[in-house]
C-alpha cells in the first residue's frame, strides 16, 4: 500500500515535466510548449495574451499544422527549391540564435564604453565649433549683390536669407545653421568658417558644388562633447558589432575551409 502510494505521488509530480498537448491534428501533436512560445514571441510585437487570441492562436496552429502535413504528402519538401529554401530558412535561424546568445554573453562593460566616450572628449578638446549663417545662392552675380546690400546696411542678412537663400531649411531661420564644427560642411565652406574672425562677414561669396554661399560667423567656441548618457547607446552598440565581427573572424579562421576549384 505505502508502495503504491509512493508510485502514485512520483507520478504527480512528474506528469508537469511531460508536455501538455492544446491539440493534435492526424495525430500528430501541438504542445502547450510550443503554444506558449508563439504567444510569447507575438506579445513581445504588441499583442495581448488573452484566452480568445490563445484560442484564435491554437485555431492558427491547426491549420498550420493541416497544411504543413498536406505539403508533406505530396512531397512538396522534398522538391529542390523548397528544400534548398528551407535549408536556407534552418542556417539564418541557426545562425542568428548563435549570434544573440554569444551577445548576450558578452555584453559590453560600462569600462569599455567610458573608454570610448574619453577618447571622443579628448578629441574634442583641440576642435572648435562655429555658429554660422548663410545665404545660398545659384550664381555668383546674384551673391555679390545681395552681400552688397548687406554690407551696406539696406537690407538684413536674416531677410535676404528667407527670401533668397535656396537652403530652405536654414533660410526659414534667416540662414542660421546653428553651432557645428566646420568639419561638418563642404571643404570649401568649412575653410571659409575656419578662416573668418568671430562676428565676420566674409568679403566674397563661396562657390561649392551647392552654388554661392555669402557666409557669416557669429561665434566660435571649443568644441562641446555629447554627454555620456546621450551616445552611450551608440557606443555600446559599435563596440557589440566590432566584437561579434572579430568572434565570427575567430570562427572562420579556425575552421578547416577547403575550396575547391573549378576545371
Amino acid at each position: 500500500m505505502k508502495r503504491f502510494m509512493l508510485l502514485a505521488a512520483t507520478c504527480a509530480v512528474a506528469l508537469p515535466a511531460f508536455a501538455q498537448n492544446v491539440a493534435t491534428v492526424n495525430g500528430q501533436a501541438i504542445t502547450e510548449a510550443e503554444l506558449n512560445n508563439t504567444v510569447k514571441a507575438l506579445v513581445a510585437r504588441g499583442a495581448q495574451d488573452t484566452p480568445e487570441f490563445r484560442k484564435q492562436l491554437t485555431e492558427e496552429l491547426i491549420n498550420r499544422s493541416v497544411l504543413v502535413q498536406a505539403a508533406e504528402k505530396a512531397g512538396i519538401d522534398k522538391k529542390d527549391e523548397v528544400a534548398l529554401a528551407l535549408n536556407n530558412a534552418k542556417q539564418e535561424i541557426l545562425i542568428a540564435s548563435l549570434l544573440q546568445e554569444w551577445s548576450q554573453k558578452n555584453q559590453i562593460s560600462d569600462a569599455e564604453i567610458q573608454k570610448i566616450y574619453d577618447d571622443i572628449v579628448k578629441e574634442n578638446a583641440n576642435k572648435k565649433e562655429y555658429k554660422v549663417k548663410h545665404i545660398l545662392v545659384k550664381d555668383e552675380t546674384a551673391a555679390n549683390k545681395l552681400l552688397k546690400s548687406i554690407k551696406n546696411k539696406k537690407a538684413k542678412f536674416a531677410d535676404v536669407a528667407k527670401k533668397e537663400s535656396i537652403d530652405s531649411g536654414s533660410g526659414k531661420d534667416g540662414g542660421d545653421l546653428g553651432w557645428a564644427p566646420a568639419e561638418n560642411y563642404v571643404p570649401e565652406f568649412a575653410n571659409a568658417v575656419k578662416s573668418a574672425k568671430k562676428g565676420e562677414l566674409l568679403a566674397k561669396p563661396v562657390k561649392s558644388q551647392f552654388g554661392w554661399h555669402i557666409i557669416q560667423v557669429e561665434d566660435e567656441r571649443a568644441a562641446q562633447a555629447p554627454k555620456l548618457e546621450e551616445v552611450k547607446p551608440q557606443i555600446q552598440q559599435m563596440l557589440s558589432q566590432q566584437a561579434l565581427q572579430k568572434h565570427m573572424k575567430s570562427l572562420r579562421d579556425s575552421a578547416k575551409v577547403e575550396i575547391t576549384e573549378k576545371k
